[in-house]
């Protein structure tokens, strides 16, 4: 399969890595002295700089010659990029199949991806959403991973996802991508709460405890939505949760690690160098709860500390010192 990857962050270049392996694959780099540098060092050194670029891999700075004559387009830039890419490739590859790995709700609207496509590209256009439990570096490097492809359209996951599938890049079909979707976008908001009560000595204790919570968060969201209860076990729900409240590689998680030690945001993400989705999320997530009257604490929290000024350490207590539920509720 002749596969473009659109954005070489450190997710979209590990992707190409992993496609490359078994198919014909153009990695699209938005800056051109970065595609140079790539083409000719065999390495990403801003985002992934252990990972050796196949020499198969084609590096291309001209998006409308990555993009054209694919059998399918792989949208890899942050979420913010998104309706930005659609509309080039409406330009100059109307009819090629499209996939996306960014995850969150869009900045002011709170739409997912999928409805964020749905009005670039229509709503019967073959796409998906590819998401799950994955850390760029491992997938780099051809560990084991399992992901979720999710979409609406008649047979596109299950095509897409037997021609992506191989042994070390498990890919599974899903047809819910409102509850794909949902998973990935709050389960990095999760990861910062996680990274905060790491940060500040919690304990394994309540890291158990915020991740069930914080599921119970995803799931009450999601369910709202449309979504369904059983993708929220899957891969794309629990799995993706799991992995990026506990990974060191997780990028949401040290951002609450930082903040637990007191430092800015602002200068968190300047030394991250990574964009980190829960960081704009929390605040769209947030605000979704809130018009659908949903409940979600952890959320909230989260949000005031990065958005509203509230110490970490009162959000703890605010969060701690909430009445006890019914578990289920």
């Amino acid at each position: 399969m002749k596969i473009a990857v659109l954005g070489a962050g450190a997710w979209g270049t590990a992707l190409a890595i992993a496609f490359a392996r078994h198919h014909d694959v153009a990695l699209w780099a938005r800056n051109a002295a970065q595609a140079a540098d790539m083409r000719s060092a065999r390495k990403n050194a801003r985002y992934l700089p252990d990972a050796v670029l196949p020499e198969a891999l084609g590096i291309e700075a001209d998006f409308a010659v990555a993009a054209r004559g694919g059998e399918l387009n792989v949208i890899a830039t942050p979420l913010a990029g998104l309706r930005g890419a659609l509309r080039l490739l409406h330009a100059v590859a109307p009819t090629t199949p499209v996939i996306w790995v960014c995850k969150g709700l869009e900045s002011g609207s709170q739409r997912l991806p999928h409805q964020i496509v749905a009005e670039e590209l229509g709503e019967r256009f073959p796409c998906g959403a590819l998401t799950g439990p994955s850390f760029a570096e491992e997938v780099a490097k051809g560990l084991p991973t399992a992901i979720t492809l999710a979409s609406n359209a008649p047979g596109f996951a299950e095509k897409t996802a037997q021609a992506l599938h191989n042994a070390r890049l498990r890919v599974y079909a899903n047809h819910d991508v409102i509850g794909a979707e949902v998973g990935g976008a709050v389960k990095n908001v999760m990861a910062i709460a996680a990274g905060i009560s790491d940060g500040m000595g919690f304990g394994l204790n309540a890291r158990a405890a915020l991740i069930t919570r914080g599921l119970a968060e995803i799931t009450r969201l999601g369910l709202a939505l449309g979504g369904k209860r059983e993708t929220f076990m899957g891969l794309a729900g629990m799995g993706d949760l799991i992995l990026t409240c506990t990974g060191d590689l997780s990028r949401n998680r040290r951002v609450g690690l930082a903040l637990a030690q007191g430092q800015a945001l602002e200068q968190i993400l300047k030394d991250l160098g990574h964009t980190a989705e829960g960081v704009s999320s929390a605040r769209e997530v947030a605000a979704l709860a809130q018009r659908l009257d949903i409940e979600m604490p952890i959320t909230q929290a989260v949000k005031g500390v990065l958005h509203d000024g509230v110490p970490a350490s009162a959000a703890v207590e605010q969060l701690l010192g909430r009445d006890p539920k019914l578990e289920n509720s």
